[in-house]
């Protein structure tokens, strides 16, 4: 088959999207790829179609783990057998997962990049039969990154092990980080091999706004009555997510928040709703967005500045994938500015202080001096901050140096599924007195659905196993608790919880490698990048567009003609023009008589008109 035959087979479209089909014909060379798209490009189809295309299976490396589920439920609903293996998984769970991937007919295998170097993973690398090794967020593996991940590092050591051609996927590469995707993936970074793809980054129907304001509820009302359809509004606070929510509704509109403390339940509710138009605008913090692939968006607002041009560049990006005119908006006010340079202070807090987290953590866990390697722990970063007096964010941002240090993996709210396994035999189990005649079906289900259940605890799709018994997800929780109380079922009710891993056994203090070297570079880098939001924020002159452009290498560019520095150059041109056509037509006018002119509403001239008439006089044109 073509790949067009392919992607008409599998996903129903006549045509590949711009530079998709050149990306895939890389890539079926066998040529190592770098595509750099921007969000809502269509990444995904650059390697699935390609896979469908060769024996064996794409092994695809991504940090998102929503958007790894939702990848492998839409390969699945299109008869694609797809396999996720992640944080929150038992040993036991992962171990199924790859004999599966291996001997399954599997076509896809995503994998969280701290597995690749358990010895679990490497222990099936001869029998996977890899057609492609895919990089998704390709970025995170360079230092120059917004978002770098050591463990990422590890896909480079993998190519040693695996000969497949690699495509590298992002959205958010500015040319130094590609140079430094490429080197880090090639299997001689003296020499790299990549093929760079890069698509324009123009996105003709998107109006890039930059307002400062002090009332921002009032401006986001204003855009929600002056643009019809559906939005987002992007925070950074969960609670204040949820009180933006609740203002829009008491002004009539339909409006819903998200973000992560949220349980994976209402989050799944939350977002399918709005995807079905039931709630016209998410106020959300950025967990929400990853791989929704909703064309109809018509503005995204941020509240407040994002903190780098990469992150604001992908978030934006969501608004207006069907083509048709649509918004970013983004507000802020020197508060704002002030934050976010505190905020860079609290992101990389002293060494001292983060080695003093790294024994904290040892001792929160009881775990002693030379032990610990290879431990995954449940950390509760609420509990572990009121023990030891200390905020969260600068928990948080410790651990994070940790992990780019690498002496720890650092994954937060990652989802435990609930878990559940009968503990009556089968032969006596329908002798067994239940006090509730609906248990009957949901044990029968149970047994029909999780072959295993009655030797071992096992995880449970609870939607499908609602859907099975003819229950909703409360009565089905209810169900399974009171089973539990009858000790039929051993049940763990799905959780939430921040995992770490130890890399390596407890050290003792001061022999601690947290490379000061590395962290004056990360911090320098996260210095350049706001400050380049910065620049953005202010630069009121340049079009918006061609300034975005410019950050990801992009040189040669047009003015949009659609964002604020446009429209208003096109509004004060056009201003200009009449002031001097009206001094033409009446010599000897008055300063007054300008005035009376201008305020007229019938002559439509904006508020700074005798701001401009003063300038035509300054430059000697009047």
């Amino acid at each position: 088959m073509t790949p067009e035959q392919v992607l008409k087979r599998w996903w129903g479209y006549d045509a590949f999207r711009p530079m998709q089909k050149e990306i895939i014909a890389s890539a079926l060379e066998g040529r190592d790829t770098l595509a750099i798209l921007p969000t809502g490009g269509g990444k995904s189809v650059c390697f699935q179609v390609p896979a469908m295309m060769r024996d064996g299976l794409a092994l695809v490396v991504t940090p998102l783990i929503a958007l790894m589920k939702d990848q492998v439920q839409n390969l699945e609903q299109r008869g694609i057998k797809a396999i996720a293996v992640h944080a929150g998984m038992t040993r036991r769970e992962v171990d199924t997962a790859l004999n599966n991937a291996a001997y399954g007919d599997c076509k896809f295998l995503y994998v969280s990049p701290e597995r690749l170097c358990t010895p679990l993973f490497r222990s099936y690398l001869d029998v996977l039969q890899i057609s492609f090794l895919v990089v998704d967020e390709a970025h995170c593996i360079s230092q120059w990154g917004y978002d770098f991940r050591p463990d990422y590092l590890n896909i480079g050591e993998l190519r040693q092990s695996v000969d497949a051609p690699v495509i590298a996927l992002t959205a958010t590469a500015t040319p130094e980080v590609a140079r430094d995707i490429t080197i880090r993936l090639s299997t001689d970074p003296e020499r790299p091999s990549f093929k760079v793809l890069r698509a324009g980054f123009e996105r003709p129907n998107l109006s890039y706004i930059v307002r400062e304001c002090q009332d921002k509820a009032g401006q986001l009302l204003d855009i929600c009555r002056g643009v019809p359809g559906s939005g987002i509004v992007y925070l950074r606070n969960r609670k204040r997510c949820e009180e933006v929510a609740e203002l829009l509704k008491s002004q009539g509109v339909s409006a819903s928040y998200y973000h992560a403390g949220l349980g994976p339940l209402s989050r799944s509710e939350r977002q399918e709703a709005w995807k079905r138009g039931e709630i016209r605008v998410m106020v959300c913090t950025n967990a929400f967005g990853m791989g929704i692939d909703k064309p109809d968006v018509r503005f995204v607002v941020h509240w407040e500045p994002s903190d780098s041009l990469e992150s604001y560049f992908q978030e934006a990006g969501r608004a207006g994938r069907d083509g048709k005119r649509s918004y970013a908006v983004l507000l802020w006010n020197a508060a704002n500015l002030a934050h976010l340079r505190q905020m860079l202070d609290t992101s990389f807090p002293s060494l001292e202080f983060i080695e003093d987290i790294y024994q904290k953590l040892h001792i929160f866990h009881e775990i002693i001096y030379e032990t610990g390697e290879g431990r995954t722990l449940h950390f509760d970063p609420e509990a572990f901050g009121k023990q030891y007096k200390l905020k969260i964010p600068q928990v948080h941002y410790a651990l994070r140096y940790l992990e780019q240090s690498g002496h720890i993996s650092y994954t937060e709210d990652a989802e435990f599924p609930t878990r559940v396994r009968i503990n009556t035999a089968r032969n006596t189990l329908y002798e067994t007195e239940l006090p509730d005649p609906k248990m009957i079906p949901l044990l029968e289900a149970l047994m029909r659905g999780y072959p295993g259940i009655l030797s071992y605890s096992m995880t449970i799709d609870e939607e499908k196993l609602a859907r099975d018994c003819d229950a909703t997800i409360p009565e089905l929780h209810q169900l399974l608790y009171k089973l539990s109380l009858e000790r039929v079922i051993s049940y763990i009710p799905a959780a939430r919880s921040s995992l770490v891993y130890l890399h390596h056994d407890r050290l003792v203090p001061g022999n601690i490698d947290l490379k000061p070297e590395r962290y004056r570079f990360l911090r320098g880098n996260a210095e350049k990048r706001l400050e380049a939001m910065e620049e953005y924020l202010t630069n009121g002159t340049e079009c918006r567009s061609r300034q975005l452009l410019r950050y990801f290498g992009q040189e040669e560019s047009e003015d949009c003609g659609s964002c604020d520095v446009c429209r208003g150059r096109k509004s004060t041109d056009t201003t200009r023009a009449a002031l001097m056509r009206f001094a033409a037509e009446h010599p000897g006018c008055t300063a007054a008589d300008v005035k009376q002119f201008c305020d007229n509403p019938g002559n439509g001239l904006p508020q700074n008109a005798m701001e401009i008439w003063r300038r035509l006089l300054d430059e000697g044109l009047l």
